[in-house]
């Protein structure tokens, strides 16, 4: 059995000999365009299952033929049914870059999400409520060739992650703790993002309507999962979403 220093060495050599990622910031500059990061999402602990039977090959094929940014791909197991399988098997149909949707809370998830082939990882600023722990995680992931998505809930935890160095910030609608959504904080929170920091919408976001909503206070993309998977047409309604024209924040 590998201990955790050689587990972490191994997981590193691999990452930095991966092959270079896919620009997934530069993938979400879509102006006037709103981007659109859509997501391969089996469960959720709110919600239950979704679309536990999905091949995450045929849905990313899907949503990139309907003008996704970016695909997103859940790995957590025990909360969405999710799994690495998912990623890979995503990140190979598409040409498109992907990010490693998870709790990243470690290193050496860092170093594994690289070496996966991903081009993104997610941070939770929640999750991670240390301010030295979450400016390393985001350099270490920025030094080996990941984008970084740091999902944020509040005005304490967008400061956090400017802080931190984040250049792409996620705004969660829904609180982790009650699951209950409001998109109204979303626009809220969305001026607190400097206009030169790609803002994400995230959670909450169900039609086109929603999605507008979210473009006209000024956020760069959605990332939207449930709304897609549910969909019998999953390529015509990511295009829906990719045709929105957002409004810039000044």
């Amino acid at each position: 059995m590998l201990h955790r220093p050689a587990v972490r060495d191994l997981l590193r050599s691999q990452a930095l000999d991966a092959p270079p990622a896919r620009d997934f910031a530069a993938a979400l500059r879509r102006d006037p365009l709103l981007a659109v990061v859509a997501e391969i999402k089996r469960r959720s602990p709110s919600k239950g299952e979704l679309a536990p039977d999905l091949d995450a090959a045929d849905t990313a094929r899907a949503y990139e033929a309907g003008g996704a940014a970016c695909i997103s791909v859940l790995t957590d197991r025990p909360y969405f049914g999710g799994s690495i399988d998912d990623l890979y098997e995503a990140r190979h149909a598409v040409e498109i870059p992907v990010l490693r949707k998870d709790f990243t809370v470690d290193e050496i998830q860092v170093y594994e999400t690289r070496a996966l082939g991903a081009d993104a990882i997610l941070l939770i600023a929640a999750a991670l409520p240390d301010d030295a722990h979450l400016t390393d995680l985001h350099s270490l992931a920025t030094e080996i060739g990941l984008a970084v998505l740091v999902e944020t809930h509040d005005d304490a935890e967008i400061e956090r992650a400017l802080r931190a160095g984040a250049r792409i910030v996620g705004v969660n609608a829904r609180d982790l703790g009650t699951f209950d959504e409001d998109l109204a904080a979303g626009e809220r929170l969305a001026k607190l993002i400097p206009a030169d920091v790609t803002a994400i919408a995230e959670s909450a976001i169900r039609s086109n309507g929603d999605a507008a909503r979210m473009a006209e206070s000024g956020f760069d993309a959605v990332l939207v999962g449930e709304m897609l998977v549910r969909s019998s047409d999953a390529t015509s309604a990511v295009r829906g979403l990719a045709e929105i024209t957002r409004v810039a924040r000044s």
